[in-house]
């Protein structure tokens, strides 16, 4: 039985979600996976790491989210999909596949790829989904991004839509809904430092 804790983090646009990760992976001396996963897809696949960019958490309809809702694990990173499969579902379905190579080698912290889903069986699983209020989120939007803050809102806006429709499109269940996570941690008042004590303290709660 794996016995690697591994926690998740599915986030809001601006709610400091990514660094959260950082921080817990740092702390507890854990591996770290985000965007990295689409390096390791492309290494896997062969593919144009910058053509699957372009997917990254996007959602695509096709004959594949049968598979990927249904047979995460099953697929191999050989597997032979069709010439003309979208990248989007290549790109969940290999990332999906490392997602579950890597939680076995050691304890991890994904953040996005619904590595929550992924993962779902994972004995020593944690799930995370991290917010904050739309005023905070939108000044860290617009400091990070060097944006005016209606420009900030939008791509809040634009990229939280993103993310929720990948998710309940590829889990068939909804981004965000309590039900679905341990904890959901709002950052607004203890910041990002705070939240990643929370999650160490409920790791040490569950060993």
């Amino acid at each position: 039985m794996n016995e690697n804790i591994v926690v998740t983090i599915a986030r809001q646009c601006g709610s400091g979600g990514r660094e959260v990760g950082e921080i817990l992976a740092k702390n507890l001396n854990m591996a770290y996976h985000d965007k990295s996963l689409i390096n390791l897809a492309a290494e896997k696949s062969g593919m144009n790491p910058e053509i699957l960019k372009n997917a990254d958490e996007r959602a695509t309809p096709s004959f594949l989210y049968s598979i990927a809702v249904g047979a995460i694990g099953m697929v191999p990173f050989s597997h032979g999909m069709p010439y003309d499969t979208p990248v989007n579902d290549r790109l969940f379905v290999l990332q999906s596949g490392i997602i579950e190579e890597e939680a076995q080698k050691y304890p991890c912290v994904f953040v996005g790829r619904c590595a929550d889903f992924v993962l779902r069986n994972h004995p020593k699983l944690v799930r995370v989904f991290i917010y904050a209020s739309p005023e905070k989120r939108i000044e860290r939007i617009a400091k990070t991004n060097e944006v005016e803050s209606g420009e900030a809102k939008s791509l809040m806006t634009k990229i939280d839509k993103k993310r929720a429709n990948y998710y309940n499109y590829y889990t068939s269940q909804k981004w965000g809904r309590s039900e679905n996570y341990d904890l959901m941690i709002d950052t607004t008042k203890i910041g990002t430092e705070g939240a990643a004590k929370i999650i160490e303290e409920y790791i040490k709660l569950i060993k």
